[in-house]
């Protein structure tokens, strides 16, 4: 795994980090691309957020508000597994 350092600086009013291009291309993000960013375990996740195409009728501000829920219950979901 390559290791590069970077430096946390000001970005116009927020506080960030750039990446180097070639970083960047080898997971597939470029400028504009929307990225999800997770911390577990003291570590800064960083990833590409993939957009699903929803079937005609299903209306992408439910789907968020469902997958909320799901996160926001997911232990309780997983429990109801093992009965």
């Amino acid at each position: 795994m390559e290791q590069i350092e970077r430096k946390v600086t000001k970005i116009g009013n927020s506080i960030g980090i750039t990446l180097p291009p070639e970083v960047l291309k080898q997971v597939g993000i470029s400028q504009g691309d929307d990225v999800q960013v997770v911390v577990k375990d003291g570590k800064i996740i960083l990833r590409k957020k993939e957009h699903l195409q929803l079937p005609d009728g299903v209306d992408a501000e439910f789907m968020e508000i469902l997958n909320d829920v799901i996160k926001e219950h997911d232990k309780a979901f997983k429990g109801l597994v093992d009965r």
